[in-house]
């Protein structure tokens, strides 16, 4: 007689790799570039401390809902294109409040996309080559971070920009890690001030009450709602699909958008489904089982919360860094993704000039009556593209 086989609860090992490689990616390859994005627009240290500590915290608790209730992997991770649009910009005339506001308006608009169905379609219309456009223009300043640092640091950037190199030529996954790595070092041994205090160390959230204006909800707000649905939410659930796992979109939508609400009270940006590191948790390599997939993002949800809480070490690290090293390493971070959306944005021929008008635009820094260059950039690539399809009556 066949003994039947035990019913496992909770984890396997391999659950336990796949998540806290993900959350150790996730977080350590671009906590900088969150950090750079909230203090551009304003936010002190502490207001930046507490937006990274309210979204890691959010986007664990996110994904460790969404996966336990629902039975599917489903990763959540901060929007790593949303804060480098941040970095892109100058911070609203009412400071780090009125930024806040608009990073509401990004997450009210996400739950409507995740509520009404012609949103949501309205956005997966806008042409992929525009979309991909303006990320390549918001990306594009910063990455040139690298090459900058090496004219004022050439040693330490050296040291960084090649073991990024030589790390990624043999694992591109652990290619940032890697470089975070040599950056704490060359920092620790460079640093001539005093060590941070413990109290700068410890958790804390400080409120923000935001200020709601027009300019800024339409330069910063809907940017972000943008590249954070076209570079995140799209892409993530297209991870999802190729790994077997077919949810309705609309709920894990307005969950994120729910949760991004939250963070936003406390200075965070937003999150949102994850792109990158969800394929861990959703491939074999996770589980044999599709079935207990899942446990891998709990896992990486429940050290997302703990990378969270520790977060005032992390822009304790920044503050104590030279900002040009800081940068460079953000610029690292993004350098796949400004790779992809300069593919995506010119292989269409038909959309080409379009989408050129859209890059340019966008990596122009153009500020116009307080709304920035993103904007414009996808207001001026889709006049084009609207233009090439009128039809021209022949002059008589």
């Amino acid at each position: 007689m066949d003994v039947a086989a035990p019913v496992r609860f909770g984890p396997s090992s391999q659950a336990w790799t796949a998540g806290a490689i993900a959350s150790f990616v996730g977080f350590a390859s671009s906590f900088a570039v969150v950090v750079k994005g909230l203090l551009a627009m304003g936010a002190t240290q502490t207001q930046a401390t507490s937006g990274l500590i309210a979204v890691g915290v959010a986007m664990g608790l996110c994904g460790v809902l969404l996966s336990f209730v629902r039975k599917i992997p489903v990763s959540i991770a901060w929007s790593t294109p949303g804060a480098a649009l941040l970095a892109s910009m100058a911070a609203p005339p009412g400071g780090y409040p009125e930024a806040v506001g608009a990073f509401m308006v990004a997450a009210v608009l996400i739950v409507l996309a995740g509520s009404v169905e012609r949103i949501g379609r309205l956005v997966a219309s806008i042409p992929g080559a525009i979309a991909n456009a303006m990320l390549a223009g918001i990306l594009l300043n910063l990455c040139f971070a690298p090459v900058r640092a090496l004219g004022q640091m050439p040693l330490a950037a050296f040291a960084i920009i090649v073991t990024w190199a030589i790390v990624g030529r043999f694992k591109k996954l652990w290619a940032m890690p890697a470089a975070l790595i040599v950056t704490v070092i060359v920092v620790a041994m460079t640093m001539t001030g005093p060590p941070p205090s413990a109290e700068t160390l410890l958790p804390h959230l400080e409120f923000v009450i935001p200020q709601f204006s027009l300019s800024a909800a339409i330069g910063i707000g809907l940017p972000l709602f943008l590249v954070t649905m076209a570079s995140q939410n799209i892409p993530g659930m297209a991870v999802l699909n190729a790994n077997g796992f077919h949810p309705p979109m609309g709920p894990l939508l307005r969950m994120t958008g729910y949760f991004s609400l939250a963070a936003n009270c406390f200075g965070g940006h937003a999150v949102n489904l994850a792109a990158i590191t969800a394929a861990l948790c959703a491939n074999p390599e996770a589980d044999p089982d599709p079935k207990r997939r899942y446990w891998a993002a709990v896992v990486s949800g429940m050290l997302y919360i703990v990378f969270g809480l520790c977060a005032g070490a992390a822009t304790a690290f920044i503050a104590a860094s030279p900002p040009i090293l800081i940068e460079a390493v953000a610029g690292l971070a993004l350098l796949g993704a400004l790779g992809s959306s300069l593919m995506g944005a010119m292989q269409d021929a038909e959309r080409r000039e379009a989408a050129l008008i859209t890059f340019l635009l966008s990596a122009s820094g153009l500020t116009f009556y307080g709304i920035g260059g993103a904007f414009w950039g996808l207001l001026g690539g889709g006049a084009m593209l609207a233009l090439q399809k009128l039809k021209w009556a022949p002059l008589k």
